[in-house]
């Protein structure tokens, strides 16, 4: 509910804290003091267009302020829901003991312009005035009631009915079969592109399968297809390099061996040829190693034309593989695998539109027969709402209104086989059933009834409005409701009806009245006094909490006579349930 209500350079406010109550709260005061800005600032929150003359003057901006608090076990989840999809930002500071707790400010400079903030949070107007129309709803001379809604209407209606379970079951049938037909129009979405997608996954496949690359045999074939291709040269220079190095008559090696001896044999004569022998010793070992080498090399030579072709045909395929995947074999290896696993994977357990289908239908069959038990539920309400909405016009002096409830069935239209007929069921089957409430009225015998934009209009229409609200009075709505006007054209003999009529639903809900009725003031669970008075040549308006003495003298002000009168300060302890002084 709204709990403070704060006002600064607001028209005649210079700076005021309304603190307002659960159940009914009135405000009152003479005509002109300035009751009227209250409903003003709270249509500011609820977004309407600000304007430069609502600044007081020499000051530089005016600034409405709303705090309110919902407990999370009740409405305020609902609007914890909203929040948390369109604004998720305000509630990062959490909640306090179940409790969310919303502070939406706004305003406006001397140009005009203004500025919203959710929690000291800027956000647009547009958001601003979508959040505040969650939170309050003003009735009067403005058109900022969510009961004009359809979806409002809807939303009342099956809380009058206690439809709560039906309408879950129903949608619980209707997101498993929104789940399954988005799945199937997947399915036929992507089937084409699945196909493509699955030849061109099992011809590559095939290609690198029976490619088979090999990152080892590639590297052998390199190695192998370099010998072959020089192998005639080859046989002819290690040859003669061989046969000059161990075969010939002037074998190097030979020769080596020689000296070595040669010069070992005079190191144990003469010093200083030590290091020359062991180096020629060495020189000898090197020489056989390189020879043994040259040889073993020299006899794996091959001048092999079939042999070389067949390499040179295997590393062709592979290198064209290569750039055809722009990788290299190793990186073939890998697709290789990559495309069996994913070959695999399409293959294997997919589930086919063919065998959706069937579920598909079995589940719009059961959609279907939930909406039908929704639909039968809420024409039964019919009556029995109409019979609670005019008893309540009734006693409010609207016995000649005649009210009813019709519903309004969903016209999808559109295709009726393929993606268009589930768009059309979309649009049939939508999230609170098959059709919609209207609430219908006509506030005189002979006239037809309209939809009640079109007939409620005035204090008239607080009124019915009223009625409305009493008998569709449920705690998950929208928390704070005001009445401005509601006794517009009412006498002594209807004012404690109506004033029973708003105390019964600020049992629901929490009310605030500006009113002139001494009734409705003294049922009042908090009072509130507007004034105004001249203080330094400027006029100031002032909000006072009422009570005791001084609510007497105000309620005994608002009937015939004035405070001065002993027979209206005993109307009014009269009208409080007050002991006489």
């Amino acid at each position: 509910m709204l709990l403070e209500l704060s006002l600064q350079d607001l028209a005649l406010f210079e700076r005021a804290a309304l603190e307002f109550g659960g159940g009914l709260n009135t405000v009152t005061g003479e005509t002109g003091a300035g009751k009227s800005l209250v409903v003003d600032a709270l249509e500011l929150l609820l977004g309407s267009r600000a304007k430069a003359a609502m600044v007081r003057k020499g000051a530089d901006r005016a600034r409405v302020e709303g705090r309110f608090l919902l407990p999370l076990d009740g409405y305020g989840e609902v609007v914890a829901m909203w929040l948390r999809e369109f604004l998720p930002e305000a509630l990062e500071e959490g909640d306090d003991h179940g409790e969310l707790e919303l502070i939406l400010t706004r305003t406006i400079g001397q140009d005009g312009r203004s500025r919203a903030h959710v929690n000291h949070r800027p956000v647009t107007q547009k958001l601003l005035k979508e959040l505040a129309a969650r939170l309050v709803e003003i009735h009067g001379q403005n058109d900022h009631q969510r009961l004009f809604e359809p979806a409002e209407q809807l939303r009342l209606v099956d809380a009058f009915g206690g439809l709560a379970g039906t309408l879950a079951g129903y949608r619980e049938q209707r997101s498993r079969w929104l789940g399954l037909a988005e799945e199937l129009e997947a399915l036929e979405e992507r089937e084409s592109e699945r196909l493509q997608r699955l030849d061109l996954i099992r011809f590559q496949a095939t290609e690198l399968m029976e490619a088979n690359p090999s990152a080892v045999e590639a590297e052998a074939l390199r190695a192998e297809r370099s010998v072959l291709r020089h192998a005639a040269e080859l046989h002819a220079e290690l040859g003669s390099v061989l046969h000059g190095l161990s075969e010939s008559d002037q074998a190097a090696l030979d020769t080596v061996r020689s000296a070595e001896r040669a010069v070992t044999s005079w190191a144990s004569k003469v010093s200083g040829l030590d290091e020359p022998a062991e180096e020629l010793r060495e020189a000898a070992l090197h020489l056989e190693e390189a020879a043994r080498g040259l040889s073993g090399f020299f006899d794996g030579v091959e001048d092999d034309p079939g042999r070389l072709e067949a390499a040179e045909s295997r590393l062709g395929a592979l290198e064209r593989l290569e750039r055809k995947y722009g990788t290299d074999t190793e990186g073939l290896e890998r697709r290789r695998d990559e495309l069996e696993a994913e070959l695999e994977a399409m293959t294997a357990g997919a589930t086919t539109a063919e065998e959706l289908k069937p579920r598909v239908d079995l589940a719009r069959e059961a959609l279907a027969e939930s909406a039908r038990r929704l639909r039968a539920a809420r024409a039964k309400l019919g009556k029995k709402l109409k019979a609670a909405v005019e008893k309540g016009l009734k006693e409010l002096g609207l016995e000649r209104a005649s009210f009813s409830m019709v519903l309004t069935p969903h016209t999808p239209g559109g295709a009726t086989e393929g993606a268009g007929a589930v768009e059309a069921d979309r649009r049939l089957f939508g999230p609170s059933g098959t059709e919609g409430v209207e609430l219908l009225l006509a506030a005189n015998p002979g006239e037809d009834t309209q939809p009640l934009r079109n007939v409620a209009s005035g204090g008239e229409a607080a009124r019915i409005l009223l009625a409305l609200r009493g008998a569709l009075a449920v705690r998950r709505s929208t928390p704070t409701l005001v009445f401005d006007e509601v006794d517009a054209g009412v006498g002594g003999r209807l004012g404690p009806k109506v004033a029973k009529h708003l105390e019964v639903l600020g049992g629901h809900h929490q009310v605030l009245c500006v009113t002139h009725l001494p009734a409705i003031a003294a049922r009042a669970a908090r009072h509130l006094k507007v004034e105004k008075s001249v203080e330094g040549g400027r006029t100031r308006t002032r909000i006072t909490p009422l009570e005791k003495d001084a609510r007497i003298a105000e309620i005994a002000d608002m009937i015939a006579g004035g405070a001065a009168e002993p027979t209206a300060l005993a109307e009014a302890r009269r009208l409080l349930g007050a002991a006489p002084a």
